[in-house]
């Protein structure tokens, strides 16, 4: 929960999240001093409204992102929300996210971080702040460049996958791939968020991540989502579509 919900606030929140109908749960605040925490210079006096339910799956079973107050929660996009997750290193969980007001939607990132630690699992918070580097500038390309909220996702995730397969080694040739995905997939940044774009995955390059395990991750996030809501954009599911037929193809490749 936000800290700066009140009462009546938090009330709406618990219901939007159906946790009445849990029959075990443990609630947890979040405040400037937890944003402090997992983010570098972070504003320990910032407000926190958006609020999540994370519930542990078994291992395998992947990530499952769900906004179920979407028109309170207005920048961060599911799969914005997911290629943070996975870029912070939290796997097999179902994450509801919900606000009573109209929100960004980038505090609940905290409050997840929070909790997923809460449930027993330690995060590396470099990679916490790395993540929420990510979720801004994903919200910025949709917001100041006009770049379709999935097109964005895509593009970070191409990216990484780009840098999986390559290793570079130094920042240029990781500029280098981030111009090939730019130019690959029609999208135009203007000097300053390509720079931007360029020094973000160069410390993703640093984290010790396995990429590998995250394109199984998304594959199987895309799945259950289909299966517990089928709720989505049918255009949606023609992008995964295409994602994988990219990264069969890609794979194919390899072997060659």
């Amino acid at each position: 929960m936000g800290a700066n919900l009140t009462d009546a606030e938090k009330e709406s929140v618990k219901e939007s999240l159906k946790v009445e109908k849990d029959t075990e749960v443990e609630e947890i605040t979040v405040d400037g001093n937890d944003l402090t925490k997992y983010i570098k210079d972070g504003n320990s006096q910032a407000r926190m409204y958006s609020s999540a339910k994370i519930t542990r799956l078994d291992k395998g079973k992947g990530l499952v992102i769900k906004i179920v107050t979407p028109d309170n929660i207005t920048q961060v996009t599911n799969s914005m929300y997911a290629t943070a997750m996975l870029t912070a290193g939290i796997e097999d969980a179902v994450v509801e996210v919900a606000s009573p007001k109209p929100v960004t939607g980038h505090s609940a990132l905290v409050g997840i971080y929070k909790a997923y630690e809460v449930s027993g699992e330690t995060l590396d918070t470099e990679r916490t702040d790395v993540a929420n580097d990510e979720l801004n500038l994903a919200t910025k390309f949709a917001k100041d460049s006009g770049i379709d909220e999935d097109k964005v996702a895509e593009l970070l995730t191409e990216i990484k996958k780009a840098i999986a397969d390559n290793k570079p080694n130094t920042k240029e040739e990781v500029e280098k791939i981030v111009n090939e995905q730019l130019t690959k997939m029609n999208i135009n940044l203007s000097e300053a968020d390509r720079q931007m774009l360029i020094e973000l995955m160069d410390r993703i390059r640093g984290l010790n991540i396995d990429f590998g395990k995250l394109s199984d991750q998304l594959s199987e996030m895309a799945t259950t989502i289909k299966e517990k809501f089928g709720e989505i954009d049918p255009s949606f599911w023609e992008k995964v579509k295409q994602f994988f037929e990219n990264l069969i193809d890609s794979i194919k490749a390899w072997f060659k």
